[in-house]
């Protein structure tokens, strides 16, 4: 049976009206970013914010990134430091989240930062989500469109088959150039890594000219919880399938080509890898395989990201 995706608009100066109309009462909609996709309310109401949570079934210690224009648009709702500022002239808008101290006088909901005093901020470089911004009077508070522990989306028909027609409206802004979630550093005391992305631990340290603090600390930011981006269905990593039933995503050009071999990237790009992971991961599940196993991918640039996100969803 064809599924009616009516939910689905293309972007273009009429739906950019009716998603700011539908915004400002407080409704969820489906974003394209850069990254992944999301899902996007009004920052600065509590009611908002609580949809967001529930459409997601999302723990609520678990704060949402805050989406934002551009940092003057940011000012009245967090602390900048000199760190911020040397990471956004080089970064943004980007693929980067900064973790932050909240301004007292902010008029984020204390249900999107979790009750915490300090706030993960972004500035999104798509032009879907950046011209959304830049017509409204509030930055949006968009965790990824999925059920919570789930894959990210990286297109408008993954959102629809997280959520079918429960959202009124998902803009459809292509494929998502990154295909994973942004890098989180969190800049309130000595910077640390929150969470790995498409921009690594060694580009930031080379800006900061620091390096990063060890110290544990609490939940500050979406990435952090020890189970995420599980496709579903058992995730082994360093080893080979035991059977044709059981999918193998590999890595490089030494590998054959096989029913059940899935490659991130033939020729060796973890800027490709990264990008196809969700994807790859998604198609293995709807083909029905029981487990996914996975070679040794290289843990440098955009690989410790992937890593990351492989880790998390063994668990």
């Amino acid at each position: 049976m064809k599924k009616n995706y009516s939910n689905i608009y293309s972007f273009n100066k009429k739906i950019i009206k009716k998603t700011v109309n539908f915004l400002k009462l407080n409704n969820i909609v489906g974003l394209p970013t850069e990254t992944v996709y999301g899902l996007a309310g009004n920052a600065y109401s509590d009611k908002a914010i609580k949809k967001i949570y529930s459409l997601k079934k999302r723990p609520r210690r678990n704060p949402l990134i805050i989406h934002y224009y551009n940092y003057e648009k940011a000012k009245k709702d967090v602390y900048f430091n000199k760190n911020f500022f040397k990471l956004y002239k080089r970064f943004c808008p980007g693929p980067i989240t900064f973790v932050l101290k909240k301004n007292k006088n902010s008029n984020i909901s204390s249900l999107a930062t979790a009750s915490l005093n300090t706030v993960a901020i972004r500035f999104p470089k798509h032009r879907v989500i950046k011209t959304l911004l830049k017509f409204l009077s509030f930055p949006l508070a968009m965790p990824s469109a999925n059920i919570s522990s789930g894959l990210s989306p990286i297109d408008a028909f993954n959102v629809f088959e997280e959520f079918k027609k429960k959202l009124k409206i998902i803009i459809d802004g292509g494929r998502s150039k990154i295909g994973i979630e942004s890098t989180v550093v969190d800049l309130t005391n000595h910077p640390k890594i929150l969470r790995p992305g498409i921009i690594s631990p060694n580009e930031i340290k080379n800006i900061l000219k620091t390096n990063f603090s060890k110290k544990k600390i609490n939940l500050r930011s979406p990435g952090m919880m020890k189970k995420h981006y599980s496709p579903g269905i058992p995730v082994i990593i360093g080893q080979k399938p035991k059977n044709i039933n059981h999918a193998y995503i590999v890595f490089g050009k030494r590998f054959k080509s096989s029913k059940n071999y899935f490659n991130l990237s033939k020729k060796g790009d973890l800027k490709e890898a990264a990008a196809n992971l969700y994807k790859i991961m998604r198609k293995i599940k709807k083909n029905g395989f029981k487990k996914i196993y996975v070679s040794k991918i290289p843990s440098f640039g955009p690989g410790i990201a992937i890593n990351d996100r492989l880790s998390r969803a063994s668990k």
